[in-house]
């Protein structure tokens, strides 16, 4: 292990140990280095990896500080990872969305109020009157989301949103090889919305998995290219 992982490892598991909190300031630069035994260059050097990994912030003309912590902030580098992602790494994220959104839509299904089915019906019909990819999955991504924000776990919601980009839809739907893309994927959006208001969610993690299993489908199809 190279020096400054090392000490990116050492700085990590002072956050975790709580001896730094979230939002509060590291001890001063040339503290913390003898602290742990480096040169300032090295420490230097860690702090602006922690910096990229949203563990670390700085604030101008007072220090670096642990980040918030929030999960959003730290799924940032997946999110980027999902934007640019191609072929079997896209795949790959897709089968992650696959283990974990079924189940979303099932408890969701437990817990949707007719406030909620609404709200999604209002989602589907400006999805189902989109005439390109960038509107369509501007509601598509609406709609999944609210899905899982019905849930109420914020980790959740935050995760599913990053493995599956508006990016990353965009360019599924315009590689998918089927014409009539845009209308496969609203009928399945549909279908989970009707498996959604019956409070099934038996129903609602297979109406989901088979929306997901068609994104895959598509994904492939365009790596096979």
């Amino acid at each position: 292990m190279a020096i400054s992982e090392d000490v990116i490892e050492k700085i990590k598991a002072m956050i975790i140990s709580g001896e730094i909190r979230p939002g509060e300031r590291l001890p001063r630069e040339p503290d913390l280095a003898e602290r742990l035994g480096v040169g300032r260059n090295t420490l230097r050097e860690a702090v602006r990896a922690l910096i990229a990994m949203q563990i670390l912030v700085i604030k101008r003309g007072d220090g670096t500080y642990v980040s918030s912590l929030e999960p959003h902030l730290l799924l940032e580098n997946l999110a980027f990872a999902a934007d640019v992602s191609s072929g079997r790494t896209a795949q790959q994220l897709l089968q992650v969305r696959r283990l974990l959104e079924p189940q979303a839509t099932a408890l969701a299904a437990s817990l949707v109020t007719d406030g909620d089915l609404r709200t999604l019906q209002k989602i589907l019909d400006r999805c189902g009157a989109a005439t390109n990819p960038e509107e369509f999955v501007a509601h598509d991504s609406e709609f999944h989301r609210t899905i899982a924000d019905i849930v109420g776990n914020p980790v959740l919601s935050t995760l599913l949103s990053t493995l599956s980009t508006h990016t990353q839809r965009v360019r599924v739907l315009r590689g998918a090889k089927a014409t009539d893309a845009l209308s496969t994927a609203h009928r399945e959006h549909q279908a989970i919305l009707r498996a959604l208001a019956a409070r099934d969610p038996q129903l609602a993690a297979s109406t989901s998995a088979v929306h997901i299993a068609a994104v895959e489908q598509w994904v492939q199809d365009a790596s096979e290219d």
